[in-house]
């Protein structure tokens, strides 16, 4: 093999040398501009996060509120519903209350007529045959009965 050349051999560590610091200052200019381009979108970040945030509570505000309205609405008509359900189960009830009451009564009231105790409709008749007989005795001129005297207190033994 044939020596190289020193000629050539010397001029190409210096180029190498020049085109190591021409490396070195692209690198670090590069490395630079991340750099700021980095803080520049922390920066970006942070103002638009503020603003992101905010307009993320703002939504979530509205969100709340139709969420709100809306389960209010539903409350509302299930309670409406509840309360129309409840007034028909207390008619119900009422009615089979009333029905269950006058199968009883109309069953006492003939246990009583089989006694030959007189009824209810029983006791009007004769009330009202008894205001009848005292008008007529009134009109005939009788006195009216004599009230009917107490009996005196007995006294405690002391």
């Amino acid at each position: 093999m044939a020596k190289p050349k020193l000629k050539n051999a010397a001029k190409k560590p210096a180029a190498a040398g020049v085109d190591a610091r021409q490396i070195g200052k692209t690198v670090m200019d590069s490395a630079q501009q991340i750099w700021l381009a980095g803080l520049g979108a922390f920066a970006k970040a942070q103002q638009e996060g503020g603003k992101l945030f905010e307009a993320l509570v703002k939504e979530g505000s509205a969100l709340e509120a139709r969420t709100r309205k809306f389960t209010q609405a539903k409350v509302d008509e299930a309670r409406g519903n509840v309360e129309s359900t409840l007034g028909q189960v207390r008619e119900r009830s009422q009615e089979t209350w009333d029905k269950l009451e006058k199968v009883f009564e109309d069953r006492v009231s003939r246990s009583l007529k089989r006694l030959g105790i007189p009824g209810n409709a029983d006791i009007k008749r004769l009330e009202a045959r008894i205001d009848q007989l005292s008008a007529a005795i009134g009109k005939r001129g009788g006195s009216k009965p004599a009230a009917a005297k107490r009996a005196p207190r007995k006294r405690a033994a002391g």
